[in-house]
């Protein structure tokens, strides 16, 4: 490494972000980039460890220890050209990822471990700023056509890899701007929609076309289908879970997607169909203690909530590695976001019993109760009982359900397909060959292993793009992950 000894003479550091109070007056981002010694110090700690358990981490099998070298030298185009190797779009995951990478640094093992995940997204805007990077239109033309349903984060990776490899690829959008969650479902503060316009717009100069408020199976004929050699299917697993408890139907209940997804159309100044949901004046309560629920939390507070309170139906998370979490796993610990700084009151082992409403059917408030968590010997949390006596009422006028989600939506595309479905809901496409039932569709992403994390959606694109080449062609240029991390390691 440039330092050998960076780790022992420097401590890991955070970016400066603005005031909680300041940054809940808008929805902007307002994390601050390091400065030019600070990203070099920070850089500087990543070890010369031998086995850098970073790779088998990060799900892209991103190559951090050489690229932060890169980075301790100034080397900016070989930071950017070792970082994009394997990960298509570091702007979003330098953003929103969480960092499992970090989780497995060898430095973590008594330290605060090595900051990739901001590294990451200084090298990919120092390269925008430095003009190195580019549309990257493909010199080969095959003469194959791909139809992508879905343009989140695994449809725009897939999408870009076939399009290197010289394929014509067509990428449908139910929605009227392309980015699938990216777009409308991940707040604006923690990831503003001009980082997302950027790279669409590189992607359509690099010659992939979209059609956008394209919805096969609805407004677009099924057979439209029938014009690509291969298909792939990126529509993620958005039908969400429910809670089925007395008083659900009422006024002021939300899924979480439902209140995120508005408030991001708002900032964007796209048409909302459906009533308008506003944490403004009111006592919300999100019931889930996820990112989601988080995200949630933050936009509660920028819209003016009287009060926010977080229900977690599990137990509190350790705040420390138990011997049930051992490095480099990635473990469950407690987790404070920057939505959780700006204003929350956060309650474990809670149990929501009922919805109550007024007169008028607008909800008033929760009924709750703790409940006590049986452990089995691997820390895991098996079942719970009521305590008795801990019923209450919390004031609540606007209630998010952040719950996770179950499958994709199975009518329309995937039924008119006769897609196969596993017994979870999940398209059934193992991860060798990312294939359904039907030879020329592919699947990749939340559709296929269930809800998951924006990086683990990159990776299946990335992945299911090379068995398409295969398939079309009988041999791919494409590199898996192990592939691109092997070449990098022998070079």
């Amino acid at each position: 490494m440039g330092k050998p000894t960076g780790f022992l003479e420097y401590s890991r550091v955070s970016p400066k972000k603005d005031r909680t109070k300041a940054r809940t007056k808008h929805y902007r981002e307002f994390v601050h980039p390091y400065s030019d010694t600070q990203l070099n110090q920070q850089a500087a700690r990543c070890m010369d460890c031998g086995i850098p358990f970073c790779h088998s981490g990060c799900p892209l099998g991103n190559v951090i220890p050489e690229f932060n070298d890169a980075v301790y030298d100034g080397n900016w185009e070989d930071a950017y050209r070792i970082l994009t190797s394997t990960n298509n779009f570091p702007e979003f995951t330098g953003r929103i990822c969480p960092a499992p990478c970090e989780s497995a640094c060898v430095l973590g093992i008594n330290r605060s471990p090595v900051a990739i995940e901001e590294i990451e997204k200084h090298i990919i805007e120092i390269a925008f700023k430095k003009g190195f990077v580019k549309s990257n239109k493909s010199h080969l033309t095959t003469g194959k056509k791909v139809a992508i349903i879905g343009s989140g984060p695994a449809g725009l990776a897939c999408a870009a890899q076939l399009n290197k490899a010289g394929h014509q690829v067509t990428v449908y959008e139910r929605d009227d701007k392309a980015g699938g969650l990216l777009r409308y479902g991940i707040p604006d503060f923690k990831l503003d929609k001009t980082i997302v316009d950027r790279r669409i717009d590189l992607l359509r100069k690099s010659g992939i076309i979209f059609r956008l408020n394209a919805e096969i199976g609805k407004n677009v004929n099924t057979d439209e289908l029938k014009q690509y050699d291969s298909v792939v299917l990126a529509i993620g697993s958005t039908v969400p879970r429910d809670l089925p408890v007395p008083g659900r139907a009422l006024n002021g209940v939300h899924f979480a997607m439902e209140f995120l997804k508005q408030q991001n159309k708002r900032l964007s100044n796209a048409a909302i169909d459906d009533q308008n949901i506003s944490a403004a004046g009111k006592n919300v309560v999100v019931i889930g203690g996820g990112d989601t629920g988080s995200d949630c939390v933050g936009t509660s507070n920028r819209q003016g909530a009287t009060s926010v309170t977080q229900l977690e139906l599990l137990p509190v998370p350790p705040t420390e590695r138990t011997p049930n979490m051992p490095w480099p796993s990635y473990p469950m610990l407690l987790k404070t976001t920057s939505s959780h700084e700006e204003g929350c009151q956060r309650h474990w082992a809670i149990s929501t019993k009922a919805f109550i409403g007024d007169e008028r059917n607008q909800l008033r408030a929760i009924k709750v109760v703790d409940v006590e968590w049986e452990i089995d010997p691997q820390g895991r949390p098996t079942g719970f009982v009521e305590i008795a006596g801990t019923e209450r009422e919390i004031p609540c006028e606007l209630a998010t359900l952040a719950l996770g989600f179950l499958h994709p939506q199975k009518d329309g595309l995937l039924n008119e397909l006769g897609i196969e479905l596993t017994e979870r809901g999940q398209v059934a496409a193992d991860e060798r060959s990312f294939q359904t039932n039907i030879p020329h569709i592919f699947a990749a992403g939340d559709l296929r292993r269930g809800q998951s994390l924006v990086v683990w959606a990159i990776s299946e694109g990335r992945e299911c793009a090379k068995k398409v080449d295969e398939f079309l062609m009988g041999s791919s240029s494409l590199e898996s992950k192990d592939q691109e991390t092997e070449r990098h390691l022998a070079h």
